[in-house]
């Protein structure tokens, strides 16, 4: 008499439908993150279009008032395209608007003493992925010390400071020399000089310089790396650095040097507004004082908020 077998167990069934949940999870995250960065960037837009909207002037609010005729000619009052009364409303920490032609680059510049708080703050100071475009924490705000650096992140759907990047091809470099950057007192016209990836060494964020050879012999090495750069002939007061990150080695950064130009594109001259001593080189007693303060300072801990190499990874 045959005995009834028992029906066999499928040992299988747990591990596949533990892989079967797991897959299921991965799918269900996944979907959270493409809607959370959806999400994210439809805010983004929002923001900028609200900013674009604020931050624009009508052709009679750019229009100097009209003054009655003197024996003397007075020049105009300068009326800055950008509304900064409504920026600084919202935020009292804009000092500065950035405008690169045939590229994505239209944005308030901010500064704060903290080099970390804009890489996730947005121009409402709420978080956000993308930060807000930014003046290193050490340079003067009014953008006229020796060095400028500025910070964007590099975001995947091209906005913030990713066209930098675009800078680096020669073609792209030679056809758009020329960009602005507004604030309430004036308008900075600026040309390019070179575009290159490196490390983030921090040797951009050297804001002081004992006298303008040593600027001079720094903006020649900053340059050296570019094939294609142009080294003015003649000194120069203010070097700007725009700074994104880029992705040919780990930890990378991506390089666009500028300095100021006249309404004809012409290099303005050094009027040595920087140098510690005015108009003249620093004595051989204040080099000694400088270079016994910087040993001693290298020999302190660094701290977050002012030495902190940005991080402005795509995001």
């Amino acid at each position: 008499m045959e005995q009834d077998q028992k029906p066999k167990k499928n040992s299988s069934g747990l591990p596949r439908r533990l892989i079967i949940a797991v897959l299921l999870l991965i799918i269900i995250a996944s979907a959270l993150s493409l809607v959370k960065e959806w999400m994210d960037a439809a805010a983004q837009r929002r923001l900028e279009e609200s900013l674009a909207q604020a931050a624009s002037q009508t052709e009679a609010e750019t229009t100097p008032p009209e003054t009655e005729e003197t024996e003397a000619e007075t020049e105009a009052p300068y009326v800055s395209p950008i509304d900064f009364a409504s920026l600084l409303e919202t935020n009292p920490d804009t000092i500065g608007w950035i405008r690169v032609p045939d590229t994505k680059i239209d944005y308030p510049i901010v500064q704060s003493p903290d080099n970390q708080y804009y890489l996730h703050k947005d121009f409402e100071g709420k978080d956000s992925v993308y930060g807000t475009i930014y003046l290193d924490a050490d340079s003067k705000p009014d953008f006229s010390g020796w060095n400028n650096p500025i910070y964007g992140h590099h975001m995947k759907d091209g906005s913030m400071f990713k066209d930098v990047v675009k800078f680096k091809d020669q073609d792209f470099f030679e056809a758009h020399r020329y960009f602005e950057i507004y604030t309430p007192e004036r308008t900075i016209h600026l040309k390019t000089l070179g575009c290159y990836y490196s490390d983030s060494n921090g040797i951009v964020r050297k804001t002081s310089f004992k006298s303008q050879a040593s600027f001079d012999k720094w903006v020649s090495e900053r340059l050296a790396p570019c094939s294609f750069a142009e080294v003015p002939e003649k000194p120069f007061d203010s070097m700007f650095v725009l700074v994104t990150c880029s992705y040919e080695q780990n930890d990378a950064r991506t390089l666009l040097f500028a300095a100021e130009v006249d309404e004809d594109g012409n290099f303005l001259p050094a009027t040595g507004r920087n140098v510690p001593e005015i108009g003249a080189e620093v004595t051989a007693t204040t080099d000694a004082k400088t270079n016994a303060k910087t040993s001693a300072e290298a020999n302190v801990k660094p701290t977050a908020a002012t030495n902190a190499k940005p991080n402005t990874k795509e995001k």
